[in-house]
């Protein structure tokens, strides 16, 4: 059985907040962060569950860097 450890970056949208796992490329949304968080885990654990080994294989990337940086506007 392969682990995965993976992230998620959150934020809010209108009234709720959406997740994303970069490592997988999938999404999900909550109307808190930590709902978001969970269902973000349910989505990671169902495709891991029920998608082909190949499509995961495909999806997941094992470096995935989040930084910030600044774009001037005018």
């Amino acid at each position: 059985m392969k682990k995965f450890s993976d992230s998620a970056i959150v934020e809010r949208e209108g009234d709720g907040f959406v997740s994303f796992c970069p490592e997988l490329d999938v999404a999900s949304q909550g109307d808190s962060v930590e709902e978001a968080t969970a269902n973000m885990k349910e989505a990671v654990e169902l495709l891991v569950e029920c998608a082909d080994p190949e499509e995961i294989d495909q999806r997941f990337h094992d470096e995935v860097f989040v930084t910030r940086f600044e774009v001037a506007n005018g």
